[in-house]
């Protein structure tokens, strides 16, 4: 998978729902099984495990994967039952909040937590951020290898300079 492009965890993320799949089924054989098992699949992921309707198309897409590159037996269009989409909105935490929790955190922490949010980082992101990739002068942090293998530019949160310097 590495060599088609794919990161590590889209890769361990994959081998978890073919896991789940084989499974579900009695540890049939994928070859054995086809489009009617993987919707009897996708279907119970909404029906029975109430799964959220990005779950279903990473198990969707995990399986198709499996199918289409490795088993050479496309799936074609599967009729499964869609998880349903979520009706709260997402709650969001007020400054006064943020600052609490700041304020419990050491300095450390407190600066992933602030590059994280107010940079808008992902997690590996942030773990994999290197001196080289704070400009200072300019107020950008250069992210490498993000989601999809590409680079960005960030803002750098100003309050973070003399933290991070």
């Amino acid at each position: 998978m590495r060599q088609k492009g794919y990161a590590l965890k889209t890769e361990k993320t994959y081998l978890h729902w073919i896991k789940r799949y084989i499974l579900f089924h009695k540890k049939r054989h994928p070859q054995t099984m086809g489009s009617e098992e993987v919707r009897l699949f996708l279907s119970s992921l909404a029906n029975s495990r109430h799964v959220a309707i990005n779950t279903q198309k990473i198990a969707l897409n995990a399986l198709a994967f499996l199918y289409n590159r490795f088993l050479q037996q496309p799936l074609g269009d599967i009729d499964y039952i869609p998880a349903s989409k979520p009706r709260r909105l997402p709650s969001v935490i007020s400054a006064n909040e943020v600052q609490r929790i700041l304020q419990v955190m050491d300095t450390r922490n407190q600066v992933i937590f602030t590059l994280l949010y107010g940079a808008g980082l992902r997690i590996n992101e942030c773990l994999r951020l290197r001196v080289k990739d704070f400009d200072f002068d300019n107020g950008c942090i250069t992210v490498h290898d993000g989601k999809g293998g590409k680079s960005r530019n960030s803002l750098l949160p100003t309050r973070l300079i003399p933290a991070i310097k």
